[in-house]
Formats: C-alpha cells, sequence, structure tokens
C-alpha cells in the first residue's frame, strides 16, 4: 500500500509540478514569465510578444512577431459551428462566461482539437493558440447578441486587445483604452498554479483535448473567489457609496463575517504587483469610480489592518481591474471573461508543458469516515 502523505487544506504549499512558464513569490512581491519581471512586460510589451514570450519561450524579434500577430489575428476569426451556435447560446440567458465556456465545447472539434496523448506537441499548441485567440471574438460577439446588436467580424489589422475593445464597443478604441486593456491581460497571462491552470493541467494529464482543458479551466476561473473577484469589487464601491463612508462600510462588513473583495491575496504577503501598475492605470484613465477607489483604498486597508495586525490584506488585481475595464467601455458580466481571454493564453502555455510532462496527475485523499466493516451486508 502507498504511503500517504498529509499536506496543508488546498495544497497550500505543496509543490505538484514542475515549470519553466512563470512563478510567483509571495513573499516579494513579485511575479515573472519565463525570466522576465512581469509588470515590466506589462509596461514596455505589447501583449503579442508576452503571448510569443510565454508560449514559444522567447521574446520574438520584429519578423517573427509581425508573422505571430498574423497568425494570432487570422484566429480571431470563429468556425462556422461556433458562430451559428452563438444567437442560442447568447439567447440562453446564462453569464458570458458560461456562454464562452459552451462555446469553446464547440470550437475544439471544429479546430481539429484531439486527444492529447495523440499527435505532436507542436500541433496541440496550435490549437491552443486558435482556441485562446477566438476567445474575444466569442466574449465579444455574445455580449453585442444580448444586447439586440449584430456581431462584428474580427480585425486581424489590430491588436488583440483593441480589437476585442472594437468587437464589443462597435467602435475603435482611443489608444489610450486599448493600452489600458492590453496592460491588464498581460498582468493576468500567468500567475503560478492557480486554481483554473492547475485544473488545465490535471485536465490534461488524462490525455483529453486542448478544448476539454480550456473549458474545465473556465469552470474554475468562474468562482468568485478566483476569476470572479472583479465585478464584486465594483459592486462593493456601489455599496460604500451608499452607506457613505468605507471605513463604516468595512467594519459593518467584517463584523457580518463578510470578506472585502479586492483585499489580501492567497500567496502575496505583500501588497499585489499587479495592482500597484493597475492604480496608476486606473488614475490615468479618471473618471468618478477611479476618484472613489482611489480614496476608498486606503481607508479600508487600514481597517483590515486593525482587525488583522499580523495578516496583510493590501489591494489586489481585482480592486483596480474592474476600475479600469468598466472605464474602457466594458461591462462587469464581462469582467470574468475578459481575465479568461488572458489567462488563456497562459493555459495554452501550461497545456502544452503537461503534454510533454505526460504524467497522470492522480493525488489521495484521507479517509475519515465511519470505519469499514466489511461484516455489513454480508449474508
Amino acid at each position: 500500500m502507498a504511503v500517504l502523505i498529509e499536506v496543508p487544506r488546498g495544497l497550500t504549499g505543496v509543490v505538484a509540478a514542475s515549470t519553466s512558464i512563470g512563478d510567483v513569490d509571495g513573499e516579494a512581491g513579485y511575479f515573472h514569465y519565463r525570466q522576465y519581471d512581469a509588470t515590466e512586460l506589462a509596461r514596455t510589451c505589447t501583449l503579442e510578444q508576452v503571448w510569443h514570450l510565454v508560449t514559444r519561450g522567447t521574446l520574438p524579434d520584429p519578423v517573427t512577431l509581425a508573422e505571430f500577430r498574423e497568425q494570432i489575428g487570422r484566429g480571431r476569426a470563429l468556425p462556422a459551428a461556433v458562430s451559428s451556435a452563438l444567437p442560442t447560446l447568447a439567447a440562453s440567458g446564462a453569464p458570458p462566461i458560461d456562454v464562452l465556456r459552451a462555446a469553446l465545447s464547440l470550437a475544439g472539434p471544429a479546430v481539429g482539437a484531439r486527444p492529447t496523448i495523440e499527435g505532436t506537441v507542436a500541433e496541440h499548441e496550435d490549437i491552443g493558440l486558435r482556441l485562446a485567440a477566438m476567445a474575444p471574438t466569442i466574449v465579444a460577439a455574445t455580449a453585442r447578441l444580448r444586447a439586440g446588436l449584430v456581431p462584428l467580424a474580427p480585425d486581424a489589422s489590430l491588436g488583440h486587445a483593441a480589437d476585442y475593445l472594437r468587437m464589443v464597443t462597435g467602435s475603435v478604441p482611443a489608444p489610450e483604452h486599448a493600452r489600458a486593456v492590453e496592460q491588464y491581460l498581460i498582468l493576468t497571462v500567468d500567475h503560478g498554479f492557480n486554481a483554473s491552470t492547475f485544473t488545465a493541467r490535471v485536465i490534461t494529464s488524462t490525455g483529453a483535448d486542448v478544448g476539454a482543458a480550456m473549458a474545465g479551466a473556465l469552470g474554475a476561473l468562474s468562482g468568485p473567489l478566483h476569476g470572479g473577484a472583479p465585478s464584486r469589487a465594483l459592486d462593493a464601491l456601489d455599496a460604500i457609496t451608499v452607506v457613505g463612508d468605507p471605513q463604516r462600510w468595512a467594519e459593518g462588513e467584517l463584523a457580518a463575517g463578510r470578506r472585502l473583495m479586492g483585499f489580501g491575496h492567497a500567496v502575496y504577503r505583500t501588497p499585489d504587483p499587479r495592482s500597484g501598475l493597475l492604480r496608476d492605470i486606473a488614475a490615468g484613465l479618471g473618471g468618478p469610480t477611479a476618484e472613489s477607489i482611489l480614496a476608498a483604498e486606503p481607508v479600508i486597508v487600514d481597517v483590515l489592518r486593525h482587525h488583522y495586525p499580523n495578516r496583510v490584506l493590501e489591494a489586489n488585481v481585482e480592486l483596480y481591474a474592474g476600475v479600469v475595464m468598466e472605464r474602457c467601455g466594458l461591462a462587469r458580466d464581462l469582467f470574468t471573461p475578459t481575465f479568461a481571454v488572458s489567462r488563456m493564453v497562459g493555459w495554452s502555455a501550461h497545456i502544452a508543458e503537461q503534454i510533454i510532462d505526460g504524467k497522470l496527475i492522480r493525488p489521495s485523499a484521507l479517509y475519515i469516515g465511519p470505519a469499514p466493516d466489511r461484516s455489513i451486508l454480508a449474508g
């Protein structure tokens, strides 16, 4: 019988696999993609450059980047099986993140996805790129269909973030809006073995196809303790506005035993490095929502420090992500799907890495139920 190793709840601190894609140092407040500081990449690079880095291993030269942009641009076009199903899926009333998951289940077979134990890694990498590339088209089409508007075809001449905003809003976005969303997408491409990334790797380890791994990861991302948090952070700001005082609101929420969305992180023991850049972006974009949250943040952090003096509960990526997305024309029900647009890039890299690893992920559970009695029900 195998020896069972008890580990912390939630697998905190447990190393489940090896990766060369990136890492998070929660004690230092730092995360990186490959060998590069992720926040500096967001400050200085385009999404397509970072996409190539994460999935292909290098920052591309100009010629390679042009070819890669073209491949992504072509990939945004939807297969007929997906575009024909979207009106029905959008009319179902399901949240856009669920429509995206259902559409991906159709998209996988349509682009030739097959079990990852078959074919080459390069073939599966191409499938991953194709599925990640079409995600903004699906999300934008869903938003427009639900608003009674006609979906827009992708424009391969635009960058990924700019084309996404154009397909949602109906017009080419202002450069500062396209860049703000692009920087958010870069910041959220990958972030260690979070729940959705780990889910993608577990599913891939079974030999399931790339589409199945992506769809399963989307299920994990939809949870409010993972990708579903940005809209809840803005909902909290609405509540603060009603109360009229962020300190009184925070005290009331904590007294009621509720979590303050947008504050604290499962890994960081410092301020979330992503929140700092997004705070700067939100301040640069301006607007009443940004002004309100910029004023409320330090007050709420002080309340948390008073209630939890031994914990670091600073603003996390979700607090300002929603401010930036809303300011750039994305409705709140698109926040989590927008997160998915970027994280699918990271998932595709992890899926390829797991295919190479080739090991089925199959942990054990510690049984704590009644002691077994083989005489029960015996004749």
